[in-house]
């Protein structure tokens, strides 16, 4: 499988910083020892053009991340602090996501080794979110008459406020009624404010893999059925297991392979081709967080690439 990937992907951040930045690099170390990642399937992106930025959000926004202006505000609510390194890696994620997607739709799944930051909004960043990468690459894809109908599968255990602002229902302009937004989080988990998706699922705290697994076989085949898209993003956060610093779910490391395996099998049965996001995860350490998010590209090897070969052998 073919993956979207920078060492720019990782930048300095303050001592103490709650942010795992290392989590990025140590991925796909465990992936290439895993035998799951040739360097050959490596592709690595370049930044973002300023242009693209703008496809989604605001000239001041942009504008203040181009040029270090950011208010003292406006870079506590993104939670990171601006620095020229920052905003290479923010665009450089930005075209990673592009990248996966054009390579999803050519092989049938690829991932990006970054990605999914959805709390980004139009005139915003925040929740360590700086861009909003999901939304530039489905308007770059649109834009080229690659796909019209998307759909977005958020299993971050925050709710994706940003890509509800740009294309929910409740967006300021009405929504995109071809971009289908699903999300599953944590009910009285951040954001405070939930902006309508198309398909909300609101979870207790404290909710376990079983009850976790009913209500996402019983949503995931109505967002599809719904949205009939020709591209899937799968915002695959391992925020929900337990332990989580930001989580307050208590989903079991089986219970996250149950749960992306049911994403990607249901995909595959379908016949949709699927970008893989890591969105968040806040485990003990950046290693143990990049050893979850490790998850999803088990089960795509699983369901995916071991297909194919059993399909050769037929």
């Amino acid at each position: 499988m073919r993956v979207s990937w920078s060492p720019g992907y990782e930048v300095p951040l303050p001592e103490g910083h709650p942010f795992p930045m290392p989590k990025f690099t140590a991925l796909r170390r465990i992936l290439e020892d895993e035998g799951l990642l040739r360097p050959q399937d490596v592709v690595e992106p370049d930044e973002a053009p300023l242009d693209d930025l703008r496809l989604i959000h605001d000239e001041a926004y942009v504008r203040a991340l181009a040029t270090g202006t950011l208010s003292a505000k406006a870079e506590r609510r993104l939670g990171l602090p601006w620095s020229p390194q920052l905003l290479r890696r923010s665009r450089l994620a930005v075209t990673g996501t592009l990248n996966a997607a054009r390579m999803a739709l050519a092989d049938g799944i690829a991932a990006n080794l970054a990605g999914g930051t959805h709390h980004a909004c139009p005139d915003r960043g925040e929740g360590f979110c700086v861009f909003n990468d999901v939304g530039i690459a489905i308007r770059r894809l649109q834009g080229e008459g690659r796909v019209r109908r998307v759909l977005i599968v958020d299993l971050d255990v925050h709710q994706g406020n940003g890509n509800a602002i740009v294309f929910g229902p409740g967006a300021p302009d009405g929504g995109d009624p071809d971009v289908f937004t699903m999300s599953m989080h944590g009910a009285k988990n951040f954001p405070i404010r939930k902006p309508a998706s198309d398909l909300d699922v609101p979870l207790p705290d404290g909710m376990h893999d079983e009850a976790y697994l009913d209500l996402l076989q019983r949503n995931l085949p109505a967002a599809i059925d719904q949205s009939r898209p020709e591209l899937v993003f799968y915002l695959a956060g391992v925020d929900p297991v337990v332990g989580d610093r930001y989580g307050r779910l208590r989903m079991t490391r089986a219970g996250i392979h149950q749960r992306d395996g049911l994403v990607l099998e249901t995909m595959r049965q379908r016949g949709l081709p699927v970008t893989m996001l890591l969105s968040g995860g806040y485990a003990r350490t950046p290693e143990a967080t990049a050893d979850l998010h490790a998850i999803s590209h088990r089960e795509a090897a699983r369901v995916f690439v071991r297909e194919r070969a059993r399909l050769r052998l037929v």
